[in-house]
């Protein structure tokens, strides 16, 4: 777990709000749905479940567990944010999602055995309550509202890399660059009349790394809507102006 700091954490924190998970999907309305996965156990069974943690400070650009390392259990993300990613054989990296507060990572063999298949690293301090994975067997097996929930958590991971591979198989990388932004908009950004504001500071690598494309190709393509008066790009925010001329199916 590369020197991940243990923490006194409340075992009943909430999760933050504000915060949603961001990864490429065609529907926007589910895109934080799994951040909900535990919201059907009842307060006993929430504080067995997280006093049967062990809390974990992880800094920025620290990584929680490596493409390939062996399954050894779950990390809920308690605080802050983190990225999860593939390398390809040729070093190439694709970013499946950024998951936020109420997600978990480190499945899906969420009692162990086999390897991770992807990696994660925390993109700005995060708290992770970490799960041994003979633990979460341990309350699976005596709790039966946390194997349920367990089920919500896997079901919504599993929507949500279908969404991906949906996107990645049906639509051009300008397509996916386009819904991309509506994406950010909507869950992190704001609605300004007609317009959506991109407000986050998300670089053109990051954007690349999610879409499935180069840096080189994000700035021109960004250029490109903005000569044609689609979206406006200043430091720090990505305005679009007109939300109806993105293409988003070609």
């Amino acid at each position: 777990m590369n020197r991940l700091q243990l923490v006194q954490v409340d075992p009943m924190s909430t999760r933050e709000t504000g915060s949603s998970a961001v990864y490429l999907s065609e529907v926007l309305d589910d895109i934080n749905q799994g951040a909900g996965f535990l919201d059907r156990l009842s307060l006993d069974e929430a504080t067995m479940l997280r006093r049967a943690a062990s809390h974990i400070e992880v800094e920025a650009g620290e990584s929680i567990f490596m493409q390939g390392d062996v399954h050894n259990g779950i990390f809920l993300i308690e605080q802050g944010r983190v990225r999860v990613f593939y390398a390809g054989p040729a070093g190439r990296e694709i970013t499946l999602a950024y998951w936020s507060p109420g997600h978990f990572i480190g499945g899906p063999e969420v009692f162990g055995g086999g390897v991770h298949m992807w990696s994660a690293v925390a993109t700005q301090k995060a708290v992770l309550a970490y799960l041994s994975a003979p633990r979460l067997r341990q309350l699976a097996t005596h709790v039966p509202a946390v194997a349920l929930a367990l089920i919500d958590g896997l079901v919504s991971k599993g929507k949500c890399y279908s969404a991906l591979v949906q996107m990645l198989g049906t639509r051009s990388v300008t397509e996916r660059l386009a819904q991309l932004l509506v994406i950010l908009a909507s869950v992190e950004g704001k609605d300004n009349g007609s317009r959506l504001v991109v407000d986050r500071r998300i670089t053109h690598d990051q954007l690349a790394a999610i879409v499935g494309s180069t840096r080189q190709w994000v700035t021109t393509t960004l250029s490109r809507f903005q000569d044609r008066g689609i979206v406006h790009i200043q430091r720090g925010q990505i305005v679009i102006l007109e939300p109806d001329k993105l293409p988003l199916q070609t």
